[in-house]
């Protein structure tokens, strides 16, 4: 049997999907369709076919994307695949909507709205039509919160069968426990995409304060930067203010020396993986309430929750972080642990499409 994967990049794939593909790779012959990326050599190395495919991800020019529809109803004509599996907004919407044309089983993953989505606007209409021509004949439709299967619903735009997953897991192997490390001086961290959704603004403004207030104190971000805010962080960096690490492949050696991960997102997310993985290292999380994000927190028990935008909110969580006796803080890196092992295990989410796939056949 002939599985087709559809996403959006190779670094999604690879941190978040590579223990279903690897799965796959021993039962069915696997093809990945996706942009190019320096690291495909994996896909020989385990046995999987590769198909480079440019993809612009948050582009929204009509003639690229029709392009784009092209090159999938190509791609699925080539490998005549008995089941593809698609992922990220335009893999979903153009390669479901093939996929129907064609007649051919597939299993959608939701991972999130998108800013599309979330802007309701005419992209917002377009899209959400989109998205009813997509999904109307897909086999399963996996959905990271409930925030967004409601969503769907309301819109009328599922017809079939769906499930709720929790959504790419951790791998609690590689994203193991870590000694908590002592707290002479407090490190924060903020990772991610540095845009203005994933809440960069407010935690700036959070480290200036609690800086001035609170020298024993560092806050860290990692991640790759808009050209919006790169003057802005070095102006800070130079500042003593903040620590900027860039674009790091691997996290984990900030998660040894943290203390607490600040993620203060308003983005509409389909479950937050870095809160998945600071929790899977034992470090307490401090977070918004908006989906994908409040489903990891038990508020006071392995990390607070504040509003989205309010950086009020956001000043007096840390606060009162920073004013925890040290075993309170690793009781709550422990219990964010326990949580993820409970619900949150990747395996979870490969017995599912294991599960569906199975189901097909």
């Amino acid at each position: 049997m002939k599985i087709l994967i559809i996403t959006n990049d190779f670094g999604g794939l690879y941190n978040f999907r590579k223990e279903l593909v690897e799965a796959l790779v021993t039962e069915y012959e696997v093809t990945c369709a996706l942009p190019d990326d320096s690291r495909k050599t994996w896909f020989n190395e385990i046995g999987c076919n590769y198909i480079e495919t440019s993809l612009s991800r948050r582009g929204k020019n009509p003639i690229t994307d029709f392009k784009l529809f092209m090159n999938y109803m190509k791609i699925i004509r080539q490998v005549n695949p008995d089941i593809v599996l698609t992922y990220t907004i335009k893999p979903n919407i153009y390669g479901g909507i093939v996929c129907r044309m064609l007649h051919v089983p597939y299993i959608i993953n939701i991972t999130g709205l998108g800013t599309a989505v979330d802007s309701r606007g005419i992209l917002h209409k377009l899209t959400v039509f989109l998205y009813r021509i997509a999904l109307k004949k897909a086999s399963c439709i996996f959905f990271q919160n409930g925030e967004n299967l409601e969503f769907f619903k309301n819109k009328n735009i599922i017809a079939g069968r769906y499930k709720l997953i929790p959504g790419s897991g951790v791998n609690l192997k590689h994203f193991y426990l870590m000694d908590y490390p002592k707290d002479n001086v407090i490190e924060f961290m903020f990772i991610g995409r540095i845009i203005k959704e994933k809440g960069i603004e407010q935690y700036l403004q959070a480290a200036e304060y609690i800086k001035g207030k609170y020298p024993n104190t560092r806050f860290h971000v990692i991640g790759p930067c808009q050209r919006d805010y790169i003057d802005k962080l070095k102006k800070m960096h130079k500042k003593d203010i903040i620590i900027y690490h860039g674009k790091q492949d691997d996290v984990r050696k900030f998660h040894k020396i943290s203390h607490c991960t600040v993620h203060p997102t308003y983005y509409p997310e389909g479950m937050s993986n870095v809160l998945l993985e600071s929790a899977a290292c034992g470090r307490p999380i401090i977070t918004t309430d908006r989906s994908g994000c409040r489903e990891i927190v038990d508020d006071g028990i392995n990390g607070y929750v504040v509003t989205q935008k309010n950086i009020k909110d956001l000043i007096e969580k840390i606060e009162k972080f920073i004013n925890l006796s040290f075993e309170a803080k690793k009781q709550m890196g422990l219990a964010g642990r326990a949580k993820v092992e409970r619900e949150f295990d990747r395996q979870i989410v490969v017995g599912a499409y294991l599960e569906e796939i199975s189901n097909l056949q």
